[in-house]
């Protein structure tokens, strides 16, 4: 695998919260934050170890083989969150590879984020 990008932030949430929030986002009692825009779809999870891994599989069907992985680490009383995005194929072009990047940082950073109140 090839890493495409990868990005390290703070959520103010417990890994074991959002642990669960990447594994099961669409969960009816949660907020919802997985917002995707019309030219992606919801990953399936490949991986799960509760409570510091989760691997996904691609958000892009135009690129089927990717993954984003999530390594959660407890940082006092949150979490650092790492996505590493992945992909066994051809790095897309930079124009293309930049708007993946700042999808998952959208998705996790914002939207993610605004779910646990903050």
């Amino acid at each position: 695998m090839i890493e495409l990008g990868s990005r390290t932030r703070k959520l103010p949430a417990p890994p074991p919260v959002v642990w669960e929030s990447l594994v099961t986002p669409r969960r009816p009692q949660a907020r919802q934050w997985l917002n995707l825009l019309p030219d992606e779809v919801d990953p399936q999870v490949l991986r799960a170890v509760a409570p510091d891994l989760v691997v996904w599989s691609s958000l892009w069907p135009t690129r089927p083989n990717d993954q984003v992985r999530f390594e959660l680490r407890l940082v006092r009383d949150e979490t650092a969150l790492t996505f590493t995005l992945l992909t066994p194929d051809d790095p897309p072009d930079a124009s293309k590879l930049g708007h993946l990047r700042h999808r998952l940082n959208h998705l996790l950073f914002a939207d993610l984020r605004y779910s646990y109140g903050q």
